[in-house]
């Protein structure tokens, strides 16, 4: 029975582990896009700062990513940038393999 409660223990543990791991995988994304955002708008130092933690943020509204993309292309499309939906989600999709490479790399 010990033995059992242990391998409990070390999944909940390896749970919770790959979750936190997870969530600053994904906030270290949601910042990078946003970064790239505030680029595209032309904000200032001050304002891309402010700006990439409102993009982390309003991935607190739902789960998935499609709080951050409507974020995104309202904020875009009110600076007139030319940027669509496709464009957004693909730079998702190339900021969240960034943020992991980052991620690993800092564990090392």
């Amino acid at each position: 029975m010990t033995d059992f409660k242990d391998r409990e223990r070390g999944e909940e543990s390896k749970f919770a582990f790959d979750q936190e791991t997870e969530f600053k995988i994904a906030a270290r994304r949601n910042r990078l896009l946003g970064e790239w955002a505030a680029g595209l708008m032309g904000l200032t130092e001050e304002e891309t700062d402010a700006y990439k933690k409102a993009v982390v943020q309003a991935d607190f509204e739902e789960a998935g990513d499609e709080d951050v993309v409507r974020k995104l292309l309202g904020d875009l499309t009110a600076a007139e940038s030319d940027v669509s939906e496709a464009d957004i989600r693909a730079k998702l999709e190339e900021c969240s393999v960034e943020a992991r490479r980052q991620f690993m790399s800092d564990q090392k």
